[in-house]
């Protein structure tokens, strides 16, 4: 079975040292635990039989996230339309792995694990779920729907990934703009983030910490947008 990290390509992203003891420590303690299958999953994966008999690559476990669902006393109404545009991302998050930044330079992934799709789509679906669930805008869809646009929002995400640099934390980082569809000007401009405190050592705790932070964001995204639309 892979082990719990595994290097983010056959080129890593930079050349680092070492990490800390403790953060060594807690690698090992992933990949025992992933071996052990101790390590759950919201979704498991099924392989298939001619996988199993040919030794094909060992199913990995699916995560998935939450959108949020409070919005009492934060979201304002609004009648218009909004395109929820698929995010922009550096090549090593445009991926369904599940990534791990170490000392803030060198990036891996856990292994034997994986989003339900790659982060682009799995972060545009909640953006859409989580302004559908405010009940603050008269429609909300993603390109190719065929919904009459009053306004786009464009999103880059920056991070999105467990960091490990003494401590184990959570990030999430996005900036949004949004544009105005009849005209094209930027009706304004924002970079939403988040930081999560990773309870364990497992890859549920990690996935916990991301929603979570995930969550604070869209929150705020969904406030921020409702306000100026």
């Amino acid at each position: 079975m892979e082990t719990a990290l595994e290097m983010a390509s056959s080129t890593p992203c930079k050349e680092h040292g070492q990490g800390t003891t403790d953060d060594m420590m807690w690698h090992k303690r992933i990949a025992k635990a992933a071996r052990q299958g101790a390590v759950g999953a919201l979704l498991t994966a099924a392989v298939s039989g001619c996988a199993a008999v040919t030794g094909g690559p060992a199913p990995r476990d699916i995560y998935t996230l939450g959108a949020p669902t409070d919005f009492a006393g934060k979201a304002h109404h609004s009648r218009a339309q909004l395109l929820i545009a698929s995010p922009h991302t550096l090549a090593a998050l445009d991926t369904d792995n599940i990534a791990v930044i170490s000392d803030g330079i060198a990036m891996s992934y856990f292994g034997g694990a994986a989003w339900s799709d790659r982060v682009q789509r799995l972060l545009q679906s909640k953006m859409i779920e989580a302004f559908e669930n405010s009940g603050g805008v008269r429609a909300v869809g993603q390109p190719g729907e065929g919904l009459l646009i009053d306004y786009q929002i464009v999103t880059d995400i920056r991070a999105f990934q467990l960091a490990v640099d003494g401590r184990r934390t959570a990030q999430v980082a996005f900036s949004a703009k949004i544009i105005n569809d009849r005209n094209g000007k930027v009706v304004a401009s924002r970079t939403f983030r988040a930081e999560v405190r990773v309870s364990g050592d497992t890859v549920d705790d990690a996935v916990t910490a991301i929603n979570s932070a995930t969550n604070q964001c869209l929150v705020d995204l969904v406030t921020w947008t409702l306000g100026r639309v």
